[in-house]
């Protein structure tokens, strides 16, 4: 079904209680990604984690700058939840720096996060972040008399007004107050809205893993917002979806003038060759008890997860990575004075890799699931990626039964 959109649609903090059902996730599907998933297979499964969007979709037809259409929105995760400013330790990694995530300068220096960690598009970062300051002093929360918010952006501009700077402060402060530990909404939803994911429709996916008890039992949680990859590179549980799903390209919907190098919808031929663009945000939560510097080698397995997928961090893509830990809570305290510590021996970490790569893998691949067919500006079409085609490739390629 194509959503043509010609009504205005406003969506706040994005919760399984309010919002429509979602299509079958990859657990759902019994994709072989491998792992095993938490209760959600969400981020919010690492205890205290609270995920809250807020969601713009109103207009249709030709751009007209500042008016729309309008496809976009912000996404917020709190480390530990909206009512507990406890820092948290964290690291940050960029597998290519064609993109923003602010703050993470002081995350390199102290290694330590402090509030929480939004995602927007592109031109939207300045708001978000001058909003998250706005909330935290209403919150008093200030741990100095600074704050250095961490916001990361992909850019939403082939479906959405991006100049139009559609997303408020008091649309930041609603994904802020009704964060919730729930499931998360994925697909077309916050920061994702208006993102587009191997020439699907993307946006907003989550996933999570667990360890044995063996292992120490921790969770590890993923938070993407995915705007890259070209199609015929797609790959899911080592298949190749994006080959075997050639057509549903992207195309203009309009029966007028088409622009340069345009599709129109409909049209039959064509190539799924479409350059690789756009970027990959990606949030990493755990429990494990693990030091910045190990919050680094965690951070840098998103990027085999992506890699898995078929992402290779292209020249135009802004692919950044931040991950964090709530164990040690009150670490970032003054007192006491000498702090008493746990953490993980860096030789028991290599599970903790395995569920990152797993996690980041399924939550693309439930961004992808989640996404609906969309039209934007100037009738621009991204269609989301069909379920019954992705289990037909399985079965194909002997990956299910």
């Amino acid at each position: 079904m194509v959503n043509r959109f010609v009504f205005a649609l406003v969506l706040i903090g994005a919760t399984a209680a309010i919002l429509p059902a979602q299509r079958p996730r990859a657990r759902e599907l019994n994709l072989p990604i491998g792992g095993t998933p938490g209760r959600l297979d969400a981020i919010t499964d690492v205890a205290g984690v609270e995920v809250g969007s807020t969601t713009l979709i109103s207009g249709s037809g030709p751009l007209v700058v500042g008016k729309g259409p309008v496809r976009t929105g912000v996404t917020v995760v709190h480390p530990r939840g909206k009512s507990n400013p406890d820092p948290v330790f964290a690291a940050w990694f960029t597998l290519n720096g064609n993109g923003e995530m602010t703050g993470t300068t002081w995350i390199e220096e102290s290694g330590m996060l402090e509030g929480p960690i939004a995602i927007t598009n592109t031109h939207s970062v300045g708001v978000v972040r001058d909003a998250i300051i706005q909330w935290e002093n209403r919150q008093k929360n200030a741990l100095q008399p600074w704050w250095l918010p961490v916001v990361a952006e992909t850019y939403d501009g082939s479906l959405n007004d991006i100049n139009g700077m559609h997303v408020k402060p008091e649309h930041v402060f609603a994904a802020l107050d009704n964060a919730s530990a729930a499931l998360p909404q994925e697909g077309s939803v916050g920061g994702g809205t208006g993102m587009i994911c191997h020439g699907f429709k993307g946006g907003i996916g989550t996933a999570s893993r667990r360890l044995t008890e063996a292992q120490g039992g921790y969770t590890v949680g993923v938070l993407v917002q995915c705007n890259y990859g070209s199609r015929r590179d797609l790959r899911i549980a080592g298949v190749p979806v994006g080959e075997e799903i050639s057509d549903l390209l992207t195309c203009t919907a309009s029966t007028g003038t088409l622009p340069p190098n345009a599709r129109r919808c409909g049209a039959t031929g064509g190539s799924s060759g479409d350059p690789e663009l756009g970027s990959i945000i990606v949030v990493v939560a755990t429990d494990a008890p693990l030091m910045p510097h190990q919050l680094k080698r965690l951070a840098t397995r998103v990027s085999l997860g992506i890699g898995r997928q078929g992402g290779f961090g292209g020249n135009g893509s802004g692919d950044i990575f931040v991950a964090f830990s709530t164990a040690n809570p009150g670490a970032w305290a003054n007192d006491p004075p000498v702090k008493s510590l746990q953490m993980m021996p860096n030789s028991r970490i290599s599970p903790l890799f395995y569920a990152t790569v797993q996690a980041t893998e399924a939550a693309i691949t439930n961004a992808l699931l989640a996404a609906d067919t969309m039209t934007g500006i100037d009738d621009y079409r991204v269609y989301g990626m069909p379920a019954d085609r992705v289990l037909a490739a399985m079965r194909k390629y002997g990956r299910l039964p």
